[in-house]
């Protein structure tokens, strides 16, 4: 038997117990059982493997094949799939999860933004977490936790913001940081190191949307699914087959040098499952020859679409569950405190309605 060790987002660990032979989805389940987690299919659990990257354990290949030391490696529970808008997140628990995965994006400087907005954030994570504004308590919080880089500079702009949300919920905070951080550029955004055709340092992404391009912190380009013909990769070469004339000034076909074949393996890997998760209806059974796959690979993505996540909330066939929230001292009244899973604007229930809509008529055409 194996023992395992998953990182949650609150930074919790717990050890699992699986088979020798285990695939990697039995650890995934286990850990959102654990977390009584319903949207489960949003996150994933990453590790770190022998050559020093960050890697998605995949859920249909067994955990031995993955990792060569699986009982000695940590394995962190993280968001995989970031929406457009997390306000379409049915479930509270899954918004405080993304939210905890926004707060450390921003501490460890992945989510860059102006000041303004990292100051924002930060404050409605000290009202998700402490509760109502209290001098003493929010200044010395703020000098024993790192909430973003170069923190001391805006401690004063921290506490000012903060002072406004007297009154707010845990669960509404988290819709208030979470709204903020859908509108950044670096939102949901893991950048892979590349080289461009011309030879210059670039990164590439993928995002809900497509691949995106950024140069540093500033995206330069987008190639939307829909204008994608094809993805595939050629040892560290990832490339990307458009459309014929999508665009006049663009080849047919891009191309990216990547570090390492596995880091091209594993990011063209991610782009898979992206194109499944946001634009399928449904779990594909096969693997998607017409569009993604490379010759030779059987990969595919497993798990249900977010038209199937919001179809089983619409439905009735999924509800909230209750759930623990970290806090660091108790200074929320009771209205605070209760659970809030109705918090679900009636903009996000429209812009569900028209998603579906959406994947209706598409049905049958990706």
């Amino acid at each position: 038997m194996l023992h395992l060790k998953v990182q949650f987002l609150d930074d919790s660990q717990k050890t699992f117990v699986v088979d020798q032979k285990a695939l990697g989805k039995e650890l995934f389940n286990m850990s959102c059982s654990h977390l009584n987690l319903m949207e489960k299919e949003y996150f994933g659990l990453e590790y770190r493997n022998h050559s020093g990257h960050q890697m998605w354990l995949g859920l249909l290949k067994p955990i031995t094949k993955q990792v060569k030391n699986p009982k000695e490696t940590i394995f962190k529970f993280m968001v995989k799939f970031f929406l457009v808008d997390p306000g379409l997140l049915q479930g509270e628990l899954t918004r405080y999860l993304f939210a905890l995965q926004i707060k450390k994006d921003l501490a460890s400087g992945r989510l860059t933004c102006n000041d303004n907005s990292a100051a924002l954030m930060a404050s409605y994570v000290l009202q998700s977490e402490l509760g109502d504004y209290d001098d003493d308590a929010a200044r010395n919080h703020l000098e024993q936790n790192q909430y973003m880089p170069n923190q001391e500079y805006l401690d004063n702009k921290i506490l000012k913001y903060y002072q406004r949300h007297i009154g707010k919920s845990p669960a509404e905070s988290d819709m208030q940081l979470l709204d903020i951080a859908r509108k950044l550029d670096m939102y949901g955004i893991r950048p892979c190191p590349a080289i461009d055709g011309e030879d210059l340092q670039i990164n590439i992404a993928i995002a809900h949307m497509g691949v995106l391009v950024f140069r540093g912190s500033t995206k330069i380009n987008t190639f939307n699914w829909a204008n994608i013909r094809k993805l595939s990769f050629k040892r560290k070469h990832f490339l990307i087959k458009l459309h014929p004339h999508i665009d006049a000034l663009c080849k047919d076909t891009l191309v990216f040098t990547l570090e390492s074949r596995d880091a091209c393996k594993a990011f063209w890997k991610t782009c898979v499952e992206y194109h499944a998760f946001f634009r399928l209806c449904e779990e594909p059974k096969c693997k998607p020859r017409p569009f993604l796959c490379s010759k030779g690979s059987n990969f595919r993505y497993s798990g249900r679409t977010q038209m199937q996540l919001f179809d089983s909330w619409t439905k009735g066939k999924a509800k909230n569950q209750p759930f623990e929230r970290k806090l660091f001292q108790a200074n929320l009244h009771e209205r605070q405190c209760r659970s809030s899973p109705d918090l679900l604007t009636e903009v996000a229930k429209q812009v569900i309605f028209l998603i579906q809509e959406k994947h209706n008529s598409l049905n049958g055409r990706d």
